[in-house]
């Protein structure tokens, strides 16, 4: 039982170093030793020190989000693969339990990170309990407050929870994520000094601002994790697609990973693998520079992602005068476009304001929303309705 005050709490526990907090637990090691080169492993494998965690982490990690084939989770660790993400909601709850089987007898030798969006402390701490009993496991590495925009939208006692889950062993290390409002969230995240690892989206789409983001970060000691790294994926579409001829681009994808990972602010990336020719052509990323032929083919890959792609830059918020969520909706649309992932874009749609859910952007005579860097947005935001309104 805790003995202090909330208030107490909160002052005296933030301002103690996380790493010495951590290590006065006396339950792991701060820095795990390197496993070995697998003997099958088809590369080289590339390791980064995830901020001031110690945790030794592959530059190529998995995010099991959209992954319904255990194999491939399981192929993945045995390559060598040791970073890996899941959340508390993903595949309404059967992500976690997917991940744990998968992993199994590995789950020591890998660095494990669960999310939970829940705003407040007793949701969090039984999302919490949750998590691990789906992933049977004791503990998780990193322990994320999920998709947060704003410094407001964490509360005090959301930290207080993570804070407890370190003193009860069932965390490592605290952080969030976050799809937009990076710079700001970063700079935030150092003065609170309250946590551990920063995930957050960022690709070759993005502009200097949020090289800036992670760079705040990493030299504060914070680890960062790179997701959204292939700028909408669009990786899934088939050659009977309507905009495949549009949108596919041999090797883009891949040059979108290295981009990411040749990044050196940041430790870990996690894009989504849902086969095995995926993780085959992922672990390529690992150990090979951006060369100019790939500095080409994302330019020309930009350029024909630019009309349906949102780079989440923020610049939107608040110009649509109807007040729809503009980011967070074609946010979700990448889901069905560009990873076919249709159920869950529409579960996540379903989850926006319900006082949106009647508005449709054909009954605007004038789209006040300008994305300044080419966004169809009007005709976005109508398929979006379309296809899950």
């Amino acid at each position: 039982m805790l003995k202090t005050s909330r208030r107490n709490f909160l002052s005296a526990g933030l301002v103690v170093p996380v790493m010495g907090a951590t290590s006065n637990m006396g339950l792991w090691p701060l820095s795990a030793g390197l496993p070995e080169k697998p003997s099958n492993s088809p590369v080289k494998l590339d390791y980064r020190t995830l901020g001031h965690t110690g945790l030794k982490v592959t530059t190529l990690g998995f995010g099991c989000m959209i992954t319904s084939d255990p194999s491939v989770i399981t192929r993945a660790a045995d390559l060598g693969i040791n970073y890996f993400d899941t959340a508390r909601g993903y595949q309404h709850g059967n992500n976690e339990r997917m991940v744990g089987a998968a992993l199994g007898a590995k789950r020591k030798q890998i660095v494990l990170s669960t999310k939970s969006p829940a705003g407040d402390k007793a949701s969090l701490l039984k999302d919490l309990d949750t998590s691990l009993n789906e992933l049977k496991t004791d503990y998780v590495d990193i322990w994320y407050l999920h998709a947060k925009s704003k410094p407001e939208e964490i509360h005090d006692d959301m930290i207080e929870a993570q804070q407890i889950a370190k003193q009860q062993g069932k965390i490592r290390f605290a952080g969030f994520s976050t799809h937009s409002g990076q710079q700001q969230l970063a700079s935030w995240m150092v003065q609170k000094g309250a946590f551990d690892v920063l995930l957050v989206a960022y690709n070759f789409s993005m502009d200097a601002t949020m090289d800036q983001a992670v760079q705040t970060a990493s030299k504060a000691g914070i680890g960062v994790v790179g997701m959204k790294v292939m700028a909408g994926g669009f990786r899934s579409l088939k050659p009977t697609d309507p905009i495949y001829d549009k949108l596919h681009r041999d090797g883009a994808l891949l040059a979108a990973l290295k981009w990411v990972i040749n990044k050196p602010g940041v430790s870990t990336t996690i894009p989504s693998m849902t086969d095995m020719d995926q993780l085959d052509e992922n672990m390529k990323a690992m150990g090979n520079s951006l060369s100019a032929g790939d500095e080409k083919l994302l330019a020309e890959h930009l350029e024909q992602i630019q009309p349906f792609y949102c780079r989440l830059c923020g610049k939107c918020d608040g110009t649509c005068q109807k007040g729809l969520p503009v980011a967070d909706t074609l946010r979700i649309l990448t889901y069905a476009d560009g990873y076919r992932q249709f159920a869950l874009a529409r579960e996540r749609f379903q989850e926006l304001p319900a006082k949106h859910a009647a508005i449709r952007c054909g009954d605007c005579t004038e789209c006040t929303v300008s994305c300044p860097n080419g966004v169809r947005v009007s005709d976005r935001m109508a398929r979006a309705q379309e296809l899950f309104a």
